[in-house]
């Protein structure tokens, strides 16, 4: 018998539904998204189910039993808009893919260093054109402070607590940030358990 390598986030099942009611209306009919950071798989999977066949999924993620549920996912879907992992980090200067229509990233720029959220953005600014867009999810605080305080509780005792260069970021400073790199003000909508969508659109 062989091993399945799917993983199961059970944050994936809750958000998938309320991430894709904000996402779908944002994305184009046809071309190329590109999911940085997917962990399980379980987003890319679901999305690609709903969305149309002109609209070609490609997940991504820098961990190699990440990429293998990813790809076992994939294999399980049988789906022709969904794509084989691509090994990327954020941080790289370079990322395997040249260009896509719209980058996503969900729960990752906290867990992880602020190096990663600078990263994600640069690359998210090489590889989209004007319009594009750019579809973060998760929690944030607010003008710098958490928007409840199970989320302060979230970034003291797990975040900060397994390392201190993680923690919920500032929505202000991803703004700022993104503004850097030649993308619009965030349009952003509040989701169930405190998180936050937060889309830039690729100006120039």
């Amino acid at each position: 018998m062989t091993e399945d390598a799917r993983q199961f986030a059970p944050a994936a099942a809750r958000n998938r539904d309320p991430i894709w009611s904000v996402l779908q209306p944002s994305l184009p009919a046809t071309g190329l998204v590109l999911e940085v950071a997917s962990g399980s798989g379980e987003h890319a999977v679901h999305f690609a189910q709903r969305a149309g066949p002109g609209l070609v999924f490609q997940p991504s993620d820098p961990d190699p039993q990440a990429r293998a549920s990813i790809d076992a996912w994939t294999a399980s879907a049988k789906l022709s808009n969904l794509r084989p992992a691509l090994a990327l980090d954020a941080t790289s200067e370079t990322w395997p893919i040249a260009h896509a229509d719209a980058v996503l990233c969900f729960n990752m720029i906290h867990i992880a260093p602020w190096e990663a959220a600078v990263g994600l953005v640069r690359g998210a600014a090489r590889v989209l054109s004007a319009g594009g867009l750019l579809f973060l999810y998760g929690p944030f605080k607010r003008e710098g402070r958490h928007t409840a305080p199970s989320n302060a509780a979230f970034d003291r005792d797990f975040l900060r607590a397994r390392n201190l260069s993680w923690g919920v970021r500032d929505l202000e400073d991803v703004a700022a940030l993104a503004a850097a790199q030649s993308f619009s003000p965030p349009d952003i909508v509040e989701m169930p358990a405190n998180n936050l969508s937060v889309l830039f659109r690729r100006l120039t």
